[in-house]
C-alpha cells in the first residue's frame, strides 16, 4: 500500500514540476523532449530516487497533454486579435484607506463626465491608478500628496483586443506574458477587462513590446492557416 502511495506521490510531484515550467511543459506536450534527461532533472531537483516512477509519470502526462490542443485554442483567439496603443501615461500608487477611496469617488465622477480614461486596481495595501499623464497632478492634489506611495511616468499602454471566446479560453494572457518575458520586456502593470488584455510598459520598451505582440498575432494567423490547409 505504501509503495502505491509513493508512486502516486511521485507522479503528482512530477506533474506539478512540469506544470510549473512552461517551456518544459510545451516541449512535453509536443513530444520534443528527451525523457531520460527530463527524468534525471526532476529526480535531482525534487530529490526523488525512483527513476522508473518519474519516467512513467513523464510519459503518461505527455500522453494527456498531447491528446488536447490547448495551444491551438489559444492561437485561434490570437489570430483574430488586434492591437491598440496609448502613450503618455503614468501610474500613481496611493495608500488604500477610507480617506483616499472617498476622495476618489468624487474624482472618478468628474473624470467620467469629462470622458477621461482612468483605470483603477485595488489591493489590500494600495490603490493603483493608470491615467493620462496630464491628469497626474490633478489626481495627486485631489488624493493628497502625503497619500501617494509612488509615481511612474513615461509609460505606454498596449491593448490586445480579442474575440469573445477569450473569456472561456484559459492561458491566453499567460501565453502573451511569456512572449514578452522571453524578449526581456518588463511589464509595469497588466489588466484584463472582458476581452481586452492591457499591458503597461515603459516608453523605452514600447517598440519592442509592440513588435513582440504583433509578431505573436501574426504567427498565430500563419500557424492556424497552415493547420487548416
Amino acid at each position: 500500500m505504501s509503495n502505491v502511495q509513493s508512486k502516486e506521490s511521485v507522479a503528482e510531484r512530477t506533474r506539478v514540476y512540469i506544470d510549473s515550467h512552461p517551456s518544459i511543459k510545451d516541449c512535453v506536450s509536443k513530444g520534443l523532449i528527451n525523457y531520460s534527461s527530463l527524468t534525471r532533472l526532476i529526480m535531482k531537483e525534487l530529490n526523488i530516487s525512483n527513476e522508473e516512477a518519474v519516467m512513467i509519470a513523464c510519459r503518461r502526462y505527455a500522453q494527456k497533454l498531447g491528446s488536447s490542443d490547448h495551444e491551438g485554442e489559444i492561437l485561434k483567439i490570437l489570430k483574430d486579435s488586434r492591437l491598440e496603443m496609448r502613450t503618455k501615461l503614468c501610474i500613481i500608487t496611493a495608500k488604500n484607506d477610507w480617506a483616499v477611496m472617498h476622495k476618489m469617488d468624487s474624482l472618478f465622477r468628474d473624470l467620467w463626465n469629462e470622458k477621461s480614461i482612468m483605470q483603477i486596481v485595488q489591493s489590500t495595501s494600495a490603490v493603483t491608478i493608470i491615467c493620462d499623464k496630464m491628469l497626474r497632478d490633478r489626481i495627486m492634489d485631489t488624493l493628497g500628496r502625503f497619500n501617494i506611495i509612488k509615481v511612474r511616468d513615461d509609460l505606454v499602454e498596449i491593448s490586445v483586443k480579442s474575440p469573445e471566446a477569450i473569456v472561456e479560453t484559459s492561458g491566453v494572457i499567460s501565453y502573451l506574458i511569456n512572449n514578452l518575458s522571453d524578449a526581456g520586456i518588463n511589464i509595469e502593470e497588466t489588466i484584463s477587462c472582458h476581452t481586452d488584455t492591457i499591458f503597461v510598459v515603459s516608453k523605452d520598451s514600447m517598440i519592442d513590446a509592440y513588435s513582440v505582440l504583433s509578431r505573436t498575432i501574426q504567427n498565430a494567423e500563419e500557424t492556424v492557416e497552415a493547420r487548416q490547409a
